[in-house]
């Protein structure tokens, strides 16, 4: 851990920001482990093979569109590419945007009448509470939905997640040498003045919610020392990673990486120190013009097959066995998994948040990475 300051010395200053923190809420205790999925609650599940769902999906009309969220136009295409090498016959999109501007997106075609995804795959966890209670999504259980951990479902089928996605901060194992930074707290020490790239937390809610793990657990002083580390931020989850890899920062806060890679770049999952991870869900919208594709598509993510291929080791099935030194993400309790739910649908809490990092860090600059992409990509 850093000497320039102590974690006992960030605890003390921190608590005598208490009026702020307080005022921003303290829904950040960790995520207890839950049990199994429950097959008791899983009900009726598909029983189709992937197969027979690929036939049934071309006599459908063979096409698809999936909305997922992301931070560049081809974020998803390895996901693509995978999906048609298994089912080369289906007309897949898949549009890349930022969940908070994918799920407005729908809002407005659903008010239109001019709906154009079947799938969507999102951050914004609290829209898929709010669609299923105005009967937006179609209830739906795909093969494999009572191995998938409680957390990550919805009892009756309105959506699962599909991806256990965490957060942390990042470096460069050659540009910090022997000393590389072990905690949160050792990103304030002078030395990394400089040497720090960021994505906004003030615009990606994943982001905020970490940062807001950081400043409950070290206090605003933490926040202040950050923000006079000279930290370079961007829009984009994926900006801190691509700047650790370029060799344009030797550290990197606010963006995903795998805890199985050592090296050119370590993603931290810090003993004892806040990080977050969460499922990212996916659901049929209720009106899809092709509801058997969409099936498909979502027992295709929940097989064996694609949840064993986690980029990160980490599955949203509770019967899959991560590599050797990572446990399941819901058994990390610093990954607060149960924690960025409650913390998302509290939409007034966010925007406190949001507001409050602003005046440390600025207003968010830039166009979004993904580009604008209007009122209906991937339509025809």
């Amino acid at each position: 851990m850093s000497s320039f300051l102590s974690r006992r010395r960030v605890l003390a200053t921190g608590a005598g920001a208490t009026l702020g923190l307080g005022a921003l809420g303290t829904n950040a205790t960790p995520a207890a482990a839950s049990p199994a999925a429950s097959r008791s609650t899983a009900g009726p599940e598909e029983t189709r093979s992937l197969d027979e769902l690929y036939r049934a999906a071309l006599a459908e009309g063979g096409r698809l569109i999936v909305y997922a969220g992301g931070d560049t136009p081809t974020q998803q295409d390895a996901t693509r590419a995978a999906f048609l090498r298994r089912f080369p016959e289906i007309d897949l999109t898949v549009v890349v945007d930022y969940s908070k501007y994918h799920d407005v997106r729908v809002d407005n075609q659903l008010a239109t009448g001019t709906l154009v995804p079947d799938v969507v795959q999102f951050q914004t966890l609290q829209d898929f509470v709010r669609w299923k209670e105005q009967g937006r999504l179609l209830r739906y259980k795909p093969a494999g939905f009572s191995q998938v951990h409680d957390g990550f479902k919805d009892p009756q089928g309105a959506w699962v997640a599909v991806a256990a996605i965490g957060f942390s901060f990042m470096y460069g194992v050659e540009a910090v040498g022997p000393d590389a930074p072990r905690t949160p707290l050792d990103l304030i020490d002078p030395k990394w003045r400089g040497r720090i790239a960021s994505s906004y937390p003030h615009d990606d809610d994943a982001v905020l919610y970490l940062y807001s793990l950081y400043a409950r657990t070290y206090g605003w002083d933490w926040v202040a020392a950050l923000a006079a580390q000279d930290v370079r931020f961007a829009r984009g989850s994926n900006s801190p990673g691509e700047a650790v890899r370029g060799g344009q920062k030797a550290i990197g806060i606010g963006g995903s990486g795998s805890p199985l890679a050592s090296a050119p770049v370590k993603w931290v999952v810090p003993d004892g120190h806040p990080f977050m991870a969460w499922g990212q869900r996916a659901a049929v919208l209720k009106q899809a013009a092709h509801p058997t594709a969409a099936k498909l598509y979502l027992n295709w993510q929940l097989s064996t097959t694609q949840q064993q291929a986690s980029f990160n080791g980490w599955s949203v099935r509770t019967d899959i066995t991560p590599p050797a030194g990572l446990k399941p993400i819901w058994e990390y309790p610093n990954a607060h998994v149960d924690g960025f739910p409650r913390f998302m649908a509290d939409r007034a809490e966010v925007e406190r948040w949001k507001q409050t990092f602003a005046l440390y860090f600025g207003e968010v600059k830039g166009d979004p990475t993904p580009g604008w992409l209007g009122l209906h990509p991937g339509a025809q």
